[in-house]
């Protein structure tokens, strides 16, 4: 199940979530040839990744902008543009910038207090965007979001409700957590597990002021704003018939 979009474009244009991706990819861009040197990337990721055991609080910020792959990149940017233009929308630009930093920032720690010992450095938005995700669902949790369905040979594209990919999508990282090794490198499944409950706990002020429960019954569980349609165009290229 891979997300590709939700029906909710924003109200206004998400300046904030467009410029997040912007700056990762940037900075993707430019450690990009650090790649090639090992020994330079290590030096790179002990000055600016988060690592448990030095615990530097500069690194909680930087480490946020980097990553260790171009796919790595991809997965994480096309999260944030499909789930962060609706919680930019209501949460305000500068709330929205500080709920991602803080919620990036609660991922690594808690990262950190699963293997507080662990030298292996941490990158990746995944972290602050496993907020965004848990913001979304506890104000969107009926919002329609697109899933790519690949089995084997088999793909297919299906609308379904957000409390639907959300929760399970965090199951996964509670289970894969839970029943993987911390003492390597890999997948930091403890900070998006993390980083989600940050976001959950962080939009949770504005989902009462909104009005709790009864702000789901007024949007029906939707962003407050009529949702995209989107269809399958049929194609322009002629039908060829068969010849006798």
């Amino acid at each position: 199940m891979f997300p590709i979009r939700d029906h909710n474009p924003s109200r206004e244009t998400p300046f904030v979530t467009y410029a997040l991706i912007a700056v990762n990819v940037v900075v993707f861009l430019a450690t990009w040839p650090l790649m090639a040197d090992e020994r330079a990337l290590i030096a790179f990721y002990h000055d600016w990744a988060m690592t448990p055991a030095i615990l530097d609080p500069v690194t909680l910020i930087t480490s946020q902008f980097l990553h260790g792959g171009l796919l790595h990149l991809a997965g994480n940017m096309l999260f944030l543009f499909i789930f962060g233009d609706n919680l930019e929308d209501e949460m305000g630009r500068l709330p929205f910038l500080a709920f991602y930093l803080a919620s990036g920032v609660a991922a690594a720690l808690a990262q950190a207090l699963a293997d507080p010992a662990s030298t292996v450095p941490m990158v990746g938005a995944s972290g602050a965007i496993a907020g965004v995700m848990g913001g979304y669902l506890l104000l969107f949790p009926k919002a329609r979001v697109d899933v790519l369905i690949i089995i084997v040979v088999f793909f297919k594209v299906l609308p379904i409700p957000a409390w639907i990919v959300l929760g399970l999508w965090f199951a996964l990282q509670v289970f894969s957590g839970a029943s993987t090794p911390i003492d390597g490198g890999g997948v930091a499944y403890w900070a998006h597990a993390g980083g989600f409950a940050a976001g959950l706990g962080l939009s949770l002020p504005l989902f009462l002021h909104l009005g709790g429960p009864a702000f789901w019954q007024r949007t029906h569980g939707h962003p407050p704003h009529p949702e995209a349609s989107y269809r399958v165009r049929p194609t322009s290229i002629p039908r060829a018939g068969r010849r006798r």
